[in-house]
């Protein structure tokens, strides 16, 4: 009997070392989002909270983020592993040598638009000639700008951007801070953001009306780990693809689970509709055009190469650079 209760207690010591060593072999990731908790965020959530992530190993940690150009840069210098945010300023950024790469594609199409308040008689982006327009430093959406002002026939001089924080974007836009009329956002979070503190809808100028066809928000990680660590890459996409996955089929719940992470307003009814409202832009643009497979997560190489010509033409992008050296689809295979 006593043989007996030593070996039971050997098999279970030995089967609670192998769960702990179980659960310690989980890869601590850290994902940087472009902004604080929005709408189109809600896929991450959902995969937390639904266990995608821990399924593949990963324990995700997910922060907030000041600007895409913010967030790629916090991949760069190793503060996170991966980013969530614009590919054009992930983009200029390994143009100029941080070493970036996007392994995956989640908006697949640009909402970037010029937004103005419908009481300031602007009727398209040349009536802006003279006027200020507000945004953030660190965000995407400055990239393709100065394309949209010379689509219009007008030089760079004669609209001054005038740059605030993010949480003050919406206030100041609403108040006219600064005798501006309008301001540079997403179509996809901004209208609605607007509209929850009181605006009335704004006039939309989308920069696809002014010729710019970009690819929308990449997920970015160094070259190093794609390298070094092509396994934690590869669960990574994949637990991201099916949360978005999932997510488009399951809205309503993927926003109750980002809610349950961020509370506050998130969790009330009118943020909970603010935010299906973003995710439903969304789930309208996982899937390019020029992505004949509609496959979810793929770097379409047409895209790109529209993308970084435009950016050669007017960004000042080296004229040598090669688009395929900007992503890789060997994590969405």
């Amino acid at each position: 009997m006593r043989m007996k209760s030593l070996h039971t207690s050997l098999i279970a010591l030995a089967l609670g070392l192998a769960a702990t060593s179980a659960a310690s072999a989980a890869d601590e990731v850290r994902l940087r989002l472009n902004w604080m908790y929005y709408g189109s965020h809600a896929g991450f959530a959902y995969g937390l909270d639904k266990g995608y992530y821990k399924d593949a190993g990963i324990d995700l940690d997910i922060r907030s983020g000041n600007g895409s150009g913010s967030a790629h840069r916090l991949v760069a210098n190793g503060d996170s592993t991966f980013s969530y945010g614009s590919c054009a300023s992930m983009t200029n950024l390994a143009a100029g040598g941080a070493p970036l790469i996007s392994v995956g594609v989640i908006d697949a199409m640009g909402t970037d638009a010029v937004l103005v308040r419908p009481d300031t008689g602007v009727k398209s982006v040349k009536d802006l000639k003279g006027k200020k327009i507000l945004t953030t430093a660190n965000a995407g959406v400055n990239t393709f700008f100065p394309i949209v002002v010379k689509t219009a026939g007008l030089a760079d001089s004669d609209i001054t951007l005038v740059n605030v924080a993010e949480g003050a974007l919406v206030s100041s836009y609403l108040q006219g801070a600064g005798d501006t009329v309008g301001v540079l956002g997403g179509l996809d979070d901004k209208p609605a953001e607007i509209k929850a503190a009181g605006g009335k809808p704004p006039l939309g100028f989308p920069y696809s009306d002014y010729g710019v066809n970009q690819v929308g928000y990449c997920i970015v990680t160094t070259k190093d780990t794609v390298k070094n660590k092509p396994d934690l890459v590869k669960r990574f996409m994949q637990a991201t693809l099916k949360s978005y996955g999932e997510t488009a089929k399951n809205p309503d719940a993927a926003i109750a689970s980002m809610a349950d992470i961020v509370g506050g307003t998130m969790n009330e009814d009118q943020g909970k509709a603010q935010a299906r409202a973003v995710l439903d832009v969304t789930i309208g643009v996982l899937i390019s055009p020029a992505n004949k497979d509609k496959k979810l997560g793929l770097n379409v190489p047409a895209d790109w190469e529209d993308m970084v010509a435009l950016m050669k033409k007017y960004n000042d992008l080296d004229p040598k650079a090669d688009a395929k050296s900007f992503y890789t689809n060997e994590f969405v295979n």
